[in-house]
C-alpha cells in the first residue's frame, strides 16, 4: 500500500480504508507540521493547527476527487486553516529557535548555526505574509507554482512574482 499514489490512498480512505489514511498521515506529518511551525513559531499552536487540519481532512474525505493532487488539496486545507487562525488571532508571531536538530555539533558550530537560523527567521518574518506563505509552500510542502496558485487562490504569475520578490528580499537581508 505504501507504493500507492496519494490520490489513490485518499480515495480508499474516503471509502472507509483506515490503513490508507495511516499511510497518508505518515507521508505528510513532517511537512505539514513544519509548515504550521514555521508560520507560527509556537509548537503548541502549530500542533493545534496541525491536528485541526487533519480533522478537516477526515471530515472532507468523501468529497476528495482523485483527479485533484492530494498534496495541493491538503495544503489548501492547511492554508485556509492558517488564514482562519490569523484572522482570529491578529498578533505578531515568531519562529522557533531551533529549526533543526543540534545534537552532536561542536558548540562553535551550534552557535554559528543558531545565529544563521536567527538571521533567516528574522528575514523570513520580515517578508510580507503572501511572499512568506508562497516560499514556505514551495520549500516545506514542495508544491509547484500551479499548486501554490490553487492553494492561495491567486494566478500562477502572481505566485511567481511573490516567490521572486520574497527570494530577492531574503537574499538582500542575508547577504554578508
Amino acid at each position: 500500500m505504501s507504493d500507492s499514489s496519494d490520490e489513490a490512498l485518499m480515495q480508499r480512505y474516503g471509502q472507509g480504508d483506515a490503513d490508507a489514511f495511516t499511510v497518508l498521515y505518515e507521508r505528510y506529518r513532517g511537512p505539514l507540521y513544519r509548515y504550521f511551525l514555521r508560520q507560527l513559531g509556537d509548537p503548541v499552536q502549530a500542533n493545534d493547527l496541525y491536528q485541526g487540519c487533519w480533522e478537516k481532512v477526515i471530515g472532507a474525505r468523501q468529497r476528495f476527487r482523485e483527479k485533484t493532487p492530494f498534496r495541493a488539496w491538503l495544503f489548501r486545507i492547511a492554508h485556509n486553516h492558517l488564514v482562519d487562525f490569523f484572522r482570529a488571532h491578529r498578533k505578531p508571531q515568531t519562529l522557533p529557535d531551533a529549526l533543526e536538530d543540534e545534537q552532536g555539533k561542536a558548540p562553535e558550530a551550534q552557535l554559528e548555526d543558531e545565529q544563521r537560523q536567527a538571521r533567516f527567521r528574522q528575514a523570513l518574518l520580515a517578508l510580507p505574509e503572501e511572499q512568506r506563505d508562497a516560499l514556505l509552500l514551495q520549500l516545506e510542502a514542495g508544491l509547484s507554482l500551479e499548486h501554490i496558485a490553487q492553494v492561495t487562490g491567486v494566478g500562477r504569475e502572481t505566485v511567481k512574482s511573490r516567490l521572486r520578490y520574497g527570494t530577492r528580499k531574503l537574499k538582500q537581508e542575508l547577504a554578508p
